[in-house]
């Protein structure tokens, strides 16, 4: 039997103690407020664990994650450790952030924003003190300014190396970054102008849109895993320029005019860290995961960072190839092999001599091409169509598939031979779903790009928009959520925010990202005019009320307002499949009341 869970709030009542210092005496701030956030934060006696609303919690002394942070820099060098605690931070700001959006989705902008500063002081890491912030969602503008008093970092990085000529708040700074940026929907870059660990006496920042600060690349360079990782992607303002415009069209050339790779999430770092530790070798790459997370784009940096970088690139989807013409457009075709071919010509092959052949959908080729392919990587040697002649090709060969290939191999539909050729070195590209944390800062690439692209310019997202963004499925991946910000970028008007309207059409938007539970307690709708295809307005004047007093259970008994409750509450775990958190979220509840409700009920 699980232990029963005490909230701090809980403890602060029962013990009469006032634990929330000045502000708890204010009682005036908007939700969430420090009061509100405490109701989040449980403790269960006897069992172990602490928990933010339903994600796990530690409590640590502070010089415990001091002999980390030494220990990671001794390791790593203060660059990479440096990167490492920033990622980190910003992770965790990431969830926070997800909380309160969650958790309060009709407070006030404000009184989100200033719930980052009320979770930080909550979590021990920081006291922080608002200087200035402003923003205007309708221009994508932000500009905050705090003061970080006791900051957890800056005294064992003092401890441990004295003062320096750095800032040492690298997991805060993380930390604002990706709460910020996750509520805005676009990249915020907050920089530490001074800290104690230089000799100041306290520690601020300031927060911008990226763009907004000159050689913001320095920033970004913390939190991405590797050096390849697009810095340059989100722009940045000339030196004494206060803000940089979208650019309004885009020359050839220019920095957007290519892909950048994109993301700090845990998952796309530890894909880019593989790329990195095989780019050197000659050794065959199989790309997996499933369609539009990014393999071509994976493969062609792979190529860059090679020691063939300056080499071809060949790039060939296998399922666009018809079964008759895959052996001419691999291996080259002789003049008058067959009807047709009037002149001799390279096959891909040929083409990416002393380069990098690229595969696309390898899982698509028939046996009898599979074996084709098989001799070629085997013996380094090909001959063209209707020739004689053994060409010997120097060819890198790199393949992706969005299937199972040794599944497909067990049933007998790909050559197991040829997929052990292939698998000397897998990497598996996760799907968007599993690395939100990149999601506001493809928004913010997507949107910039496009914006260049089409000649727009647009501030950004409606809160709604972000939040649904945030939330949706991507059964596309990377590849749909960038069709959306295009649609968005083409369909609102200059000078507009790209609302739901805009982006979305006959895609089906979960339904949890679009409704919720109001402040208090009604049900808050976000659903645009445009997505609603539901029955026509009830004609009752009390609709809910109605369907209270109409509805049955299953002894055909009248339902109560308690028993109404539980059914919805049963419902919705069954639709979460059991997980309390998810069916948690689908009610706008926390997941200790929805666990109360349940235990209530039975």
């Amino acid at each position: 039997m699980a232990t029963k869970r005490i909230s701090l709030a809980e403890v602060s009542r029962a013990t009469g103690t006032m634990l929330l210092s000045k502000e708890g005496e204010q009682g005036n701030q908007s939700a969430p407020s420090l009061r509100d956030l405490t109701e989040c934060l449980f403790f269960s006696p006897g069992d172990g664990r602490i928990w933010m609303d339903d994600q796990r919690m530690l409590l640590m002394r502070n010089s415990t994650l001091g002999v980390l942070r030494k220990e990671l820099i001794s390791t790593l060098g203060i660059e990479r450790a440096r990167g490492l605690l920033t990622r980190t931070g910003y992770a965790s700001g990431v969830r926070d952030a997800e909380l309160v959006r969650n958790q309060w989705p009709d407070a006030e902008p404000m009184a989100q924003f200033l719930a980052g500063t009320r979770l930080h002081a909550l979590e021990g890491m920081v006291k922080v003190e608002p200087v200035q912030l402003t923003f205007d969602a309708g221009k994508g503008s932000y500009h905050g300014e705090f003061i970080w008093h006791n900051s957890s970092e800056v005294d064992e990085h003092v401890a441990a190396y004295g003062f320096g000529s750095e800032p040492a708040c690298w997991n805060l700074t993380g930390y604002a970054i990706g709460y910020v940026s996750t509520l805005l929907g676009k990249l915020i870059v907050f920089r530490e102008v001074e800290c104690r660990a230089t000799g100041c006496r306290l520690c601020r920042v300031v927060g911008r849109p990226a763009e907004e600060w000159p050689d913001v690349e320095e920033d970004l360079r913390y939190l991405n895993a590797e050096s390849f990782v697009s810095s340059e992607a989100f722009g940045g303002a000339s030196v004494g320029v206060e803000a940089a415009p979208l650019p309004a069209g885009g020359e050839p050339g220019q920095t957007l005019g290519k892909n950048h790779m994109v993301g700090v999430s845990a998952a796309f770092n530890g894909a880019c860290h593989m790329l990195k530790r095989v780019a050197p070798t000659q050794a065959t790459v199989l790309f997996t995961g499933e369609s539009g997370v990014g393999k071509e784009l994976f493969a062609a940096m792979l190529h860059d960072i090679s020691r063939r970088k300056d080499k071809p690139f060949i790039s060939v989807n296998c399922a666009a190839i018809p079964e008759t013409l895959v052996e001419s457009e691999l291996f080259g075709v002789e003049r008058g092999a067959f009807t047709g071919a009037t002149v001799s010509r390279p096959g891909r092959f040929e083409r990416a001599d002393g380069g990098t052949l690229f595969l696309d959908e390898i899982g698509t080729l028939s046996l009898v091409s599979q074996g084709k392919l098989l001799r070629a990587l085997q013996e380094g040697i090909i001959e063209r169509v209707g020739g004689t002649k053994a060409i010997e090709v120097d060819v890198r060969l790199v393949a992706a598939t969005n299937v199972d290939l040794q599944e497909e191999a067990r049933q007998g539909r790909f050559r197991e031979d040829l997929f052990f050729r292939l698998n000397v070195y897998p990497i598996h590209l996760p799907p968007l779903r599993e690395r939100r944390d990149d999601i506001p800062l493809l928004l913010s690439y997507f949107l910039r790009r496009y914006c260049q692209r089409h000649g727009r310019e647009l501030a950004g997202f409606t809160p709604r928009a972000v939040r649904v963004l945030l939330n949706y499925a991507y059964p596309g991946n990377i590849r749909e959520l960038q069709n959306l910000v295009e649609r968005g970028v083409i369909a609102a008007e200059d000078g507009e925010l790209i609302d739901l309207p805009h982006i979305f059409r006959s895609e089906r938007i979960a339904l949890d990202a679009l409704y919720s539970v109001g402040q208090r307690g009604e049900l808050s709708s976000e659903k645009p005019d445009a997505l609603d295809t539901a029955a026509p307005t009830p004609k009752s004047e009390f609709p809910y009320l109605d369907l209270l007093l109409a509805g049955k259970n299953e002894a055909g008994q009248a339902l109560s307002l308690e028993s109404l409750e539980l059914r919805v509450v049963k419902e919705a775990v069954a639709h979460a499949r059991g997980n309390l958190a998810a069916a948690a979220r689908l009610l706008g509840l926390s997941r200790a009341q929805l666990a109360y409700r349940l235990q209530k009920g039975e």
